[in-house]
């Protein structure tokens, strides 16, 4: 004969794990009320759905950043929905991400997996398995990066959720740090100076520029210079140093540096979802797709 199950164990079954009521309810009964059992059914479970939702397109999500002053880490995880995203439970297992890459100092996300959540007895995998059974979602740990521990200064910028910054400077001026890193943000620089950017990538703009010129008419020498400058236009506006600060338009970015006697080492930029193909449904299609598949 089962255990009669109370509805304070329900609900705190329910609080300790995120699982559904009669989940709880099921998991309970199956353990003839033992509390600890039911987790590890439920948790079971919950693994069992994380590799169902696995193979869902995971493109939203949130940036989450964590610093001690001289090191910062930033970390991309992906979920299906912007709802999902803007959960608490989605934003603790981020934060404790970061927090657990900051203190392990891993920058490959099968090894920070592998490693125990900040403030848990859990690994990172069995927390972000828990987390899917939860809010219902695929969730991934896309990327993670580490700033140097041999720069004088790291700034970090967070715009919303959705844009994170890193960036390392060779001198000491978080102020600085900050401002660069929210200029990184705004203008999606791709290298630091001209100097950085491929000679392929040069080569292939130069190409496209020759080609549109050569339809003006104009004298070869003519339309060298024209190449010519616009080559440097495009190069000025994929560096960082080149580009109008975003504060003070009317100065560069590298003269800004110059005046602080500062110099960039590195920085990272994060958007959430970029390089990932969403699949996009037309939801009143979904509807009645759904509507007619249940009237047949």
């Amino acid at each position: 004969m089962s255990a009669a199950i109370s509805a304070a164990q329900v609900k705190e079954l329910r609080e300790r794990t995120g699982a559904g009521m009669m989940e709880c309810k099921k998991a309970l009964a199956e353990t003839q009320g033992d509390m600890e059992r039911a987790i590890e059914e439920l948790r079971k479970t919950g693994a069992a759905k994380a590799s169902k939702k696995a193979g869902r397109v995971a493109a939203d999500g949130a940036v989450f950043m964590a610093d001690n002053g001289k090191q910062a880490v930033m970390v991309e995880i992906n979920s299906e929905t912007d709802f999902v995203a803007r959960d608490t439970n989605f934003a603790a297992f981020g934060k404790a991400v970061a927090e657990t890459a900051l203190a392990t100092l891993l920058q490959d996300v099968a090894a920070l997996s592998a490693a125990t959540l900040v403030g848990t007895s859990q690994t990172v995998e069995a927390a972000r398995q828990e987390l899917v059974a939860k809010v219902g979602e695929n969730i991934q740990i896309r990327r993670i990066v580490l700033s140097n521990a041999g720069a004088n200064t790291t700034g970090t910028y967070l715009h919303g959720t959705r844009i994170g910054v890193v960036v390392e400077l060779d001198a000491d001026n978080k102020e600085l740090a900050r401002d660069i890193a929210m200029h990184i943000a705004a203008s999606k620089p791709l290298v630091i100076s001209p100097q950085d950017v491929p000679q392929d990538v040069i080569a292939k703009e130069k190409e496209i520029y020759m080609a549109q010129a050569a339809s003006s008419g104009k004298p070869q020498e003519i339309i060298e210079k024209m190449v010519a400058g616009r080559l440097k236009k495009y190069l000025d506006e994929v560096s960082l140093v080149g580009q109008p600060f975003v504060k003070d338009p009317d100065t560069a970015v590298g003269n800004l540096l110059n005046k602080h006697r500062a110099k960039v080492l590195a920085f990272y930029r994060y958007e959430v979802g970029e390089g990932i193909e969403k699949v996009s449904e037309d939801f009143k299609e979904a509807v009645m797709s759904m509507t007619q598949m249940q009237g047949s």
